[in-house]
């Protein structure tokens, strides 16, 4: 088959609806990895939140990988592009409202409201509005892929998640030293609302295989089963110490390079790990795929560990690009296996209703991220640096040791 061919069996195996949804997802990624790569720099020096800011931005994030199970409910009753349009419409003014708190002109309204008030508030809105995304994008994907296409058009989704990732930051910087910071947040709000047209314009209901309705009761339900399944819980508590190191990336390295590195584009360094990503990941994964999934998690979460030691240990801005080479590295890992392993941990009866928790990790070691980031700002940044990156190392060693005993006591019984 020549490449011609190839291309036609390509674009054959999807709905058009699906190339709108992950141009759509693009750049929806793109707006919001801008906005997050400058979100804790913003609140802790343009807002003047300084002692909070990193858990501020985790909360936000947390809440904002939180809710996405609860959305599919208004997804089922009010259709994908009704959602998405919502979704949309809250991020293009939440993301303006969280701008407005560090302009001149917003500074009467911010004070008469809090300082600290209007920004819990405004990132709550926003977040809350934003966990509609996923059920709908997700679900498009699934439902405008035929049968045999529709690992490959996961992957396409997967890899326009990363080079959101990747470009954002970037154009976040030309925004951030061109206009100021502030400005980052009101060009996400712009992609939004444009985001909100393209949604309108171009996307159409998709069709599919029906699925299971969702209800609040029957989500609520799911829930009460999750959480009271103890061995799943622990899993990801012991899990979400990948994601405590992951989200430093954007709540600690920035303060890192600027105080201490003194290298200004600090969006540079946080794109580092989703261009490694975007490399690597097809190889690594070919690499390990007759490891057991159980080996490839645990490999990846030892080796993501490692980074911050390279981090630490060598100072440098040399040091810090090759620490996050080397954590995207066992993130390409245990990415692809690490759904296979909750599979494989999860009642055999309820393996649909566990899998659709398995973001709780993110959550969870977002909102911790948060917080540690703050005080490890506040008691080492400018006494022992290295001291941070080596107390993320011993949280990730801590996990993967922890996942070697969880796997051993229960998995293996």
């Amino acid at each position: 088959m020549d490449f011609r061919q190839r291309a036609i069996a390509l674009v054959n195996g999807f709905a058009p609806t699906f190339w709108i949804a992950n141009t759509l997802e693009l750049f929806e990624r793109l707006a919001y990895y801008g906005a997050k790569a400058v979100l804790t720099v913003y609140l802790a020096e343009k807002v003047g939140l300084n002692e909070e800011a990193g858990q501020l931005a985790g909360t936000f994030n947390a809440v904002l990988y939180l809710l996405p199970a609860l959305a599919g409910v208004f997804v089922d009753k009010y259709g994908f592009k009704r959602t998405l349009m919502a979704c949309f419409a809250f991020f293009c003014v939440g993301y303006a409202l969280i701008g407005f708190a560090g302009m001149a002109y917003g500074q009467e309204i911010v004070q008469w409201v809090g300082k600290k008030p209007y920004v819990i508030t405004v990132l709550l809105f926003t977040a809350i509005g934003g966990s509609l995304i996923k059920p709908c994008i997700v679900g498009t994907v699934a439902k405008t892929s035929k049968p045999e296409t529709r690992a490959l058009g996961f992957s396409i989704y997967y890899t326009l998640v990363n080079f959101g990732g990747a470009i954002g930051p970037i154009i976040a910087y030309h925004v951030r030293k061109d206009l100021g910071i502030e400005f980052v947040l009101v060009m996400s709000s712009i992609t939004s609302f444009f985001l909100f047209l393209g949604a309108w314009i171009f996307f159409r209901e998709p069709e599919g295989e029906e699925t299971e309705q969702k209800t609040f009761s029957k989500v609520f339900g799911d829930m009460v089963l999750v959480f009271t399944n103890i061995k799943f819980m622990m899993f990801l508590l012991i899990f979400s110490g990948f994601w405590i190191m992951f989200w430093q990336i954007f709540y600690l390295l920035p303060f890192y390079a600027k105080d201490i590195l003194k290298f200004e584009a600090f969006e540079y360094l946080e794109t580092v790990d989703a261009w490694t990503i975007i490399l690597i990941t097809i190889p690594v994964t070919a690499l390990v795929s007759k490891w057991k999934s159980i080996s490839a998690v645990t490999v990846g979460l030892g080796l993501a560990s490692i980074s911050w030691i390279i981090v630490g240990a060598g100072g440098s801005l040399t040091a810090t690009v090759v620490g996050i080479m080397f954590f995207a590295l066992g993130e390409a890992i245990q990415a692809p296996r690490f759904y296979e392993y909750v599979s494989a941990i999860a009642p055999k009866d309820q393996i649909g209703t566990f899998m659709g928790f398995a973001f709780l990790p993110i959550a969870a070691g977002s909102f911790t991220a948060g917080f540690l980031s703050d005080w490890l700002r506040g008691e080492y940044m400018q006494s022992n640096p290295a001291m941070m990156w080596y107390t993320l190392s011993m949280i990730g060693f801590t996990s993967t040791v922890l996942l070697v005993l969880f796997n051993f006591l229960t998995v293996k019984k």
